[in-house]
């Protein structure tokens, strides 16, 4: 496959690039027990300054990632101080970063809130740490996450994105979740472009063809994240891994072994058996991995050109590996 192949989205204007970059690892947080995250600053903003030179043109992040560290970081590298036309960018409302004001610290907490005026709140604050004029893409982040949080998406949050876009202010509108069940909802409702799924659609799991399908039917792109499942699709599976950001369990590593087997079998790496498999859904016009160093950066380039054979697909799906609906465009 292409790395930097360009797919447009929708009528947005936007052209999205099979591989991107996800900054959520380069925000500082470590998750699950150590096993994820934890970038410095400075290396933070290397990875993205090699991000740039290496061809990546397109960059996710979120006021949830290390509490606003994620775009503050992007504020400090390359992407502040080029053209804006030669990248886009998204981020995510449904979080405001504000003090820890009942401790009296300094310490910075993520506040849900998915309403009309933290929606434009979010975004302008966004907009100050990232040091840019404009961001492409917004997202409705994890409503899921409380009891009102849908409520709220679908009274104020997605309404108030549809007016910005409709006003010219951002390209494209879209929610991003680690789940697919809420998001049928959501562009079953409204007009969305694009829908950053999480961790639903992976080499390890296939639970939301269903709802894939129903995208390609609303015309919704996929942009897909977390194609490694936060890690066990990525490292030794004879050590501590993480899925879903948590410790891995025993069940989903063994899977992940016998995937692996098939891997080194037909001599593919199973990184970039995890990167393709899911690009070649017509629903899905990108993947954007994490990335902790610039070898990660490079290898995941590496790992979207590795030359992977139609067989190889067909052994995980005669093995009930991959599920059988999953579709293989063999000329991708």
């Amino acid at each position: 496959m292409i790395p930097f192949k360009q797919n447009k989205l929708g009528e947005t204007g936007l052209m999205i690039p099979n591989l991107g970059l996800g900054t959520a690892p380069l925000s500082g947080d470590s998750l699950a027990q150590g096993l994820y995250g934890g970038s410095a600053e400075k290396e933070a903003v290397n990875i993205l300054n090699e991000s740039y030179k290496q061809g990546f043109r397109y960059i996710d992040t979120a006021p949830l990632y290390g509490t606003g560290k994620a775009e503050e970081r992007i504020g400090k590298s390359i992407f502040s101080k080029i053209d804006k036309s030669k990248f886009i960018i998204s981020s995510k409302v449904g979080r405001l970063i504000r003090k820890n004001l009942k401790e009296k610290s300094e310490e910075l907490l993520c506040i849900d809130d998915w309403s009309e005026n933290a929606i434009y709140t979010s975004i302008e604050e966004s907009l100050k740490r990232l040091s840019l004029n404009s961001i492409d893409i917004i997202y409705v982040h994890d409503p899921d996450t409380r009891d009102f949080g849908e409520k709220q998406a679908v009274e104020y949050a997605f309404p108030t994105l549809i007016k910005l876009r409709d006003e010219g202010i951002i390209k494209a509108i879209g929610c991003g979740m680690n789940q697919w069940e809420m998001p049928q909802k959501f562009i079953r409702k409204f007009d969305l472009d694009v829908i950053l799924l999480a961790g639903r659609y992976t080499l390890l799991e296939q639970s939301s063809l269903d709802f894939l399908s129903d995208c390609i039917k609303y015309n919704t792109k996929i942009v897909i994240g977390g194609p490694y499942n936060s890690g066990i699709l990525a490292r030794d599976l004879n050590g501590p891994v993480s899925y879903d950001y948590e410790p891995a369990p025993e069940s989903l590593i063994q899977k992940a072994k016998k995937i692996k087997n098939i891997c080194e079998n037909n001599y593919v790496p199973m990184k970039a058996a995890a990167l393709q498999f899911v690009l070649h859904h017509p629903a899905i016009i990108s993947v954007i991995p994490g990335v902790q160093s610039i070898s990660e950066l490079l290898e995941n380039i590496n790992m979207l050109k590795f030359d992977i054979p139609n067989n190889f697909w067909e052994e995980l799906k005669n093995e009930k590996l991959i599920s059988f609906n999953s579709p293989i465009n063999v000329t991708n």
